[in-house]
């Protein structure tokens, strides 16, 4: 059994695009698997949350919301402003370890970024992966600005003893700028690693055996699939090669 934390380095990153193919390709292994929306924001009684897309991408039959409020906000916040209780990440941890008794994998897909609020005590989705002493995926973007994101979220794990499961962009461009293509091989050496996926845009828009073979292709060996960093860099121009790994979350200047 294992769990998987998802998070992003902030909002609209594709953290429930990679969430989904990564459960895809191991619910496509016939392993049993589960997903869980900690807290869905920004959506109303009655629509389609994250939750729904990861169902209708992969087929995961299990897939759970523990949480849904109206407002575009901060969990905390927009529980807060609902007048709703906030998820207790306490009983949250003990149901996901229940789950990971019966599942392969339990993949736990977070709300924004690691160190966004989800109750007035200040906890967040790095208090909740401590608790299930879980791995974490960055999901992070291509566009300028990504390597102080990536190496800070990196950073915090790093701080709270959380071990990273490795970097995934969640939506490269199909037309990629000088920065998206050069901030390929600068992520690898942010990540000191290479990256464990990328994952092009509009791939939420497939139907579910093309999304499964795209997220074969798009993910890494380490997450199932069988995408190579090295490679995908060399078929971009500008995308430089980088000499050597630094530790990780450290930026080189």
């Amino acid at each position: 059994m294992s769990i998987l934390v998802v998070t992003g380095t902030g909002t609209e990153v594709g953290k429930t695009v990679v969430t989904a193919a990564v459960a895809a390709l191991a619910h496509g292994r016939g392993a049993p698997v589960t997903v869980v929306k900690a807290a869905q924001t920004g959506v109303g009684p009655g629509e389609l949350g994250d939750a729904d897309l990861i169902r209708d991408l992969t087929g995961v039959g299990e897939v759970h919301e523990l949480a849904r409020y109206p407002e575009p906000l901060a969990p905390a916040t927009a529980a807060r402003r609902a007048g709703l209780p906030p998820l207790d990440l306490v009983a949250t941890a003990d149901m996901l370890t229940r789950l990971a008794a019966d599942h392969r994998l339990v993949l736990v897909e977070g709300a924004g970024g690691l160190l966004v609020r989800y109750d007035d005590d200040g906890r967040t989705l790095a208090d909740l992966a401590r608790l299930l002493r879980a791995p974490v995926l960055v999901v992070t973007r291509a566009a300028l600005g990504t390597l102080n994101d990536t190496a800070l979220t990196l950073e915090a794990l790093a701080h709270r003893g959380l071990e990273p499961a490795g970097v995934v962009i969640g939506s490269w461009p199909t037309s990629p700028g000088l920065a998206e293509r050069a901030n390929l091989a600068d992520l690898e050496t942010v990540a000191g690693r290479p990256l464990a996926g990328v994952v092009p845009a509009g791939a939420g828009l497939l139907d579910r055996v093309g999304f499964r073979e795209l997220a074969r292709r798009s993910l890494a060996p380490s997450l199932g699939g069988t995408f190579d960093s090295a490679a995908f860099r060399a078929s971009v121009p500008d995308a430089t090669s980088v000499s050597r790994a630094p530790r990780a979350g450290r930026v080189r200047q």
